[in-house]
């Protein structure tokens, strides 16, 4: 099974919140872990906001911040292409997304559209308008 993490699933991989032990679950399980670019910079803000609001102490946040990137080169991470733009601004309009969320969701189907199916592809995210975009689009979605 390849698994797609949005930012809000990618980050409990390295912070201990709800959630954090399914998503781990599934990427243990996974032979391939995907995701955009885009994440790399969302996750970084993400780590630093939790810093900022004391969620992690300064140890912490450079433990996080070391693990997380040098873990990043075993993620499969899409360019950013102006063709997957076209497709997320497509997407964002159909679904009322937003644009990072949008990124997400035509990544998620570059992958798809790339393997062709059948594709063994769970998208995993805690954003449920995401999660309702990505099964209108036909993606199998991570349960709650």
């Amino acid at each position: 099974m390849i698994l797609y993490l949005d930012t809000s699933s990618l980050v409990k991989l390295y912070a201990d919140e709800e959630g954090s032990e399914k998503v781990r679950e599934l990427d243990r399980r996974a032979s391939a872990a995907t995701t955009s670019w885009i994440t790399f910079a969302e996750a970084r803000s993400t780590f630093a906001r939790k810093r900022r609001e004391r969620e992690f102490t300064e140890d912490e946040y450079r433990i996080v911040v070391e693990e997380f990137e040098g873990d990043w080169g075993r993620y499969a991470a899409l360019e950013v292409s102006p063709d997957l733009l076209r497709s997320a601004g497509d997407l964002a309009e159909k679904h009322g997304l937003r644009a990072l969320d949008a990124i997400h969701l035509a990544s998620a189907l570059s992958i798809i559209r790339q393997q062709g199916p059948p594709i063994d592809l769970i998208f995993s995210s805690l954003d449920k308008r995401l999660v309702a975009a990505a099964e209108a689009e036909g993606i199998d979605c991570a349960p709650d």
